[in-house]
């Protein structure tokens, strides 16, 4: 072996490259289908990208929000405590109450 080494892909196509590809497209799908394959391929990347910033906010959430959660749930925990001390309606009450 003589050390040098052949690089089978050098880098991004260029000119000649993608006319290549484009004609294969072209032969593969036709020339009807190939706006409709690059608009759901364009809608398919909006999706990835919205998922993807959902996923960043609720992580950025969860890292910066651990100390805010905590007093939501304080907040909650003391309703849930309010509404629980308060005197269960009588028997007499419900009855009144529904006629």
């Amino acid at each position: 072996m003589s050390g040098t080494s052949v690089v089978l892909f050098p880098g991004l196509p260029g000119g000649p490259e993608l006319l290549v590809i484009l004609l294969i497209a072209v032969l593969l799908f036709g020339a009807n289908k190939i706006p409709k394959l690059a608009r759901s391929t364009g809608e398919a990347m909006g999706e990835f990208q919205k998922g993807r910033e959902e996923v960043e906010q609720e992580l950025e959430e969860i890292r910066d929000g651990g100390q805010a959660g905590e007093t939501a749930e304080t907040a909650e925990t003391a309703e849930t405590a309010e509404t629980t001390d308060a005197e269960p309606a009588t028997a007499e009450e419900t009855t009144e109450s529904t006629n």
